[in-house]
Parts: structure tokens; C-alpha cells; sequence
């Protein structure tokens, strides 16, 4: 391995590791919050119970996230020296904020979780909201930050530096909305049905209980809404690609030739040879219309740019084609349950439906992992988007195989860890009385 592949594969997999908690630390505080609520409105114990464990879940995976996250920020400056030398005082702000919102959820977490039968009630539960909403502010300026670097603003860039600098305007740069909005719906998405798909399996084990219900009940709710409403911020993400990162489109469709009403193709591998996408279903105008609402619009080919700023083509659009795969699959299970739910069917009285929530489960998670791959593989080769190369703000020092493999095995400790004490804590024994038979 060159020094440029180890270090990206380094932040690659600490970026993968640690996402799942961070989108954990967005949503189950949510999850519990909801739990709490509907015990304050029907003081029926189940609920209550449930926020505890969700609770318990929160603060361990919490922990996790904060270890994790602080090897990514060390990484950072770390491996990539000329980027923090160069862009830190423009994305200083947003990172700064996240630090806040921070220290603000594990705060109010530690309220959250040693102030029952301390605390009044609606304070109690105020602290359960600041904490999901401490979450998803910290998701929102961190997702800031990535979307400044794939369309960067609020600065002038002159002899290789950064002056001028406006720091609300490069925090809020062109893609910053519309990214932070698919990465928030993208996290309640995936941890609302990898917690379903986990309770689902319960019940098939257990057999139908009230704690089972009621916590797939919530989960499916949060994930359904969530991925029912990816479509339409998943539309503006794509208008806004198509605007500001030409090469990144035309990667995502396999899209060579400059084209005037370009398809959408379905599937299909990009062959950089011929510089064709073979075996892909394609729709006429499909292209056009979805990314500039316009069936005749141009789409720039990758043709027509230099071939040494082409992203790895080949796995951006693949990586595209898994997300949107699962996600469009996730939107048909999310419908599905909403009829159930339209019907008054008890999801639990349907042990197909549960099999198919246990094989969904997994699969928000994995869509997240595919977004993330084409977000970070599609701004390639720049590390920020035409100003500045990651091969030119790489570390130079040698032997980064050596952080690379202590780093690997951090995280397969941590994972174990992470597993057995969500199995010790947080999934409930049939037999502690946490469960009530239905």
C-alpha cells in the first residue's frame, strides 16, 4: 500500500465504524422520547420500561461513538495535515458548534438517565428532547462541514490559501441543506428499522409480548416516515449534484457522452474502456427530468472532463445504485406497514411481516454506508472540491500500515464490546418480567 490508499482506507473505515453511531445517537434518543411520551399520556408501564432500555442503549453506544469519534478527529490532523492547515479556519465553525451540541446530549443524557423518580416529569422529559435534539444538531454541522468540502464557499482563494474568509457562508455552502436533510432522514431511516428488524426477531423468538410490540411499533413509525421522506430530499440532493459537481453525476449514472435528454439507467456497469454503461435498464429523459426537472436538459458526460478528475466510476455507481435500491425496497416495507397500520392488524399477528422486518433490518444501515461511499468517492480525486487534492493533502510520513492495522483492531474490540453489552443491558430476558405476554 502507498501512503495515499493507507490513509485513505484508515479514514475510510473510521468514517464506516463511525457513523453507525453517530446515526444511533440522532435517533434512539428520539425512539426513547416517543417511548417516554406515550407513558406520560397512557401510564401503561411498557412504555416507560422502554425508554429506559432505549435509554440504557443510548448512553453505551454513546460512549462508543465518543471513542470513535475522537480517533477521527486526531485523524484528521493526523493524516491529512495540509487540509487542516489550509480549510481550518473556514470549517472551524460548524465543528465548533458540533463540539457544543456535544457536550450539550451528553449532558442532559446523564439527567436523562438518573433523573427518573428525581426529576419532575415534564422536565424529565424535556431532557429526553434536548438530548435527540442535541443529536441531530450535531449530525446537521458535522454534515455541514462534508458538504463544504464538495462545494466550497465563503472564502477567497488566492496563492494557495484561504482569505476573505465569511464564516456563516462557507458553513452554509450551496450543498449544506439539502445534504444535511438526506443525512438526518438517512439516520432515522436506518436505526428506526435495524431496531424494528431486532424486535421483530424477538418476538419470533419469544412469541407476541407488549414490549416487543409497542418498541417495533415506534421504530417502523420513525423509519417508515423517515424513508418515505428521503424521496423528496433525495430529489433536491440530486438537483443540487447536478448543478455544482457535473463529474459526480455523470459518475452516479455512468453517464459518458454529453447528452440532451439523458436516461436514467437501472443497474448496469460502467465500462472505462469503451466508456459505455453496459447491461443498465434505461429510462428516456429520465435523467433530465429528475436532476434539472426538465426532459431536454443537457446532462454533462464525463467526456467531457479531463479523465485525471474522474471519481472511481465504477464503485460510485454501483454504490449509487445499492442506496437507491434499498432505499426505494425500505419505501415499499415502510408502505406495507403503514396499510397494516391503516387496518388495525397487530404487526405481530403477521409473523411474515416480522420475518421480512428481521431481513430488512440491516438494510437501512448498509443503504447509509453505500450514501457515504458515493458522497466521499464521488468528490474524488479532491479532497475540497477543485481547490485542493487529497493526494496533496495526504501525511508524508512512511509506514502509516502500522496506524492502520492498531486502528482496524480498536474497532473490532469495540464492536465486540458494543454487542455484548447491548445483549447484557439492553435487549430484555424473556424471563426478568420486562416482558409481558400478549
Amino acid at each position: 500500500m502507498n501512503g495515499l490508499l493507507t490513509a485513505r482506507s484508515q479514514m475510510g473505515l473510521s468514517l464506516a465504524f463511525h457513523i453507525i453511531f453517530a446515526v444511533i445517537g440522532v435517533s434512539l434518543p428520539l425512539m426513547m422520547t416517543i417511548a417516554e411520551w406515550r407513558w406520560l399520556r397512557t401510564r401503561e408501564p411498557v412504555y416507560k420500561t422502554l425508554a429506559k432500555r432505549w435509554a440504557k442503549g443510548a448512553a453505551i453506544l454513546f460512549g462508543i461513538g465518543a471513542v470513535s469519534g475522537t480517533v477521527l478527529s486526531f485523524e484528521l490532523g493526523l493524516l491529512w495535515p495540509r487540509f487542516m492547515e489550509k480549510a481550518g479556519a473556514v470549517i472551524g465553525m460548524p465543528f465548533s458548534l458540533e463540539g457544543f451540541a456535544f457536550f450539550t446530549e451528553a449532558i442532559f443524557l446523564g439527567i436523562y438517565l438518573y433523573g427518573w423518580d428525581r426529576t419532575p416529569e415534564l422536565l424529565h422529559f424535556l431532557s429526553g428532547g434536548i438530548v435527540a435534539l442535541s443529536g441531530l444538531t450535531s449530525a446537521v454541522f458535522v454534515t455541514f462541514v462534508n458538504a463544504w468540502m464538495n462545494t466550497p464557499s465563503g472564502f477567497l482563494f488566492a496563492n494557495g490559501e484561504f482569505t476573505q474568509i465569511e464564516p456563516l457562508k462557507a458553513m452554509l455552502s450551496p450543498a449544506s441543506i439539502p445534504e444535511a436533510v438526506h443525512m438526518v432522514l438517512a439516520a432515522y431511516c436506518a436505526v428506526g428499522f435495524a431496531t424494528a428488524g431486532v424486535h421483530a426477531w424477538l418476538m419470533l423468538r419469544r412469541g407476541r409480548n407488549g414490549f416487543d410490540e409497542v418498541a417495533l411499533s415506534i421504530a417502523l413509525a420513525v423509519g417508515g416516515v423517515a424513508v418515505l421522506a428521503q424521496g423528496v430530499s433525495g430529489d433536491a440532493l440530486a438537483r443540487m449534484v447536478a448543478r455544482t459537481q457535473p463529474a459526480k453525476l455523470a459518475a452516479l449514472e455512468g453517464q459518458f457522452q454529453t447528452e440532451t435528454g439523458a436516461p436514467l439507467r437501472l443497474g448496469g456497469l460502467p465500462d472505462l474502456q469503451q466508456r459505455t454503461t453496459k447491461y443498465a435498464l434505461e429510462i428516456p429523459y429520465g435523467l433530465s427530468l429528475l436532476a434539472f426537472h426538465d426532459p431536454h436538459a443537457t446532462v454533462k458526460g464525463l467526456n467531457s472532463i479531463p479523465e485525471t478528475e474522474w471519481p472511481p466510476v465504477l464503485w460510485v455507481h454501483i454504490c449509487f445504485q445499492i442506496m437507491v435500491g434499498l432505499g426505494s425496497a425500505l419505501s415499499l416495507v415502510a408502505l406495507l406497514g403503514a396499510w397494516l397500520a391503516w387496518k388495525r392488524h397487530a404487526f405481530s399477528a403477521h409473523r411474515w411481516f416480522l420475518k421480512l422486518l428481521v431481513f430488512c433490518g440491516p438494510l437501512g444501515l448498509i443503504a447509509l454506508e453505500a450514501g457515504w461511499c458515493v458522497t466521499e468517492l464521488g468528490r474524488q480525486p479532491w479532497i475540497v472540491s477543485g481547490i485542493l487534492k487529497t493526494s496533496d493533502a495526504v501525511t508524508k510520513v512512511p509506514n502509516l500500515e502500522v496506524p492502520f492495522l492498531l486502528v482496524s483492531a480498536l474497532y473490532c474490540v469495540l464492536g465486540a464490546v458494543v454487542l455484548w453489552l447491548l445483549w447484557v443491558h439492553v435487549i430484555a430476558d424473556p424471563n426478568s418480567g420486562d416482558v409481558e405476554a400478549l
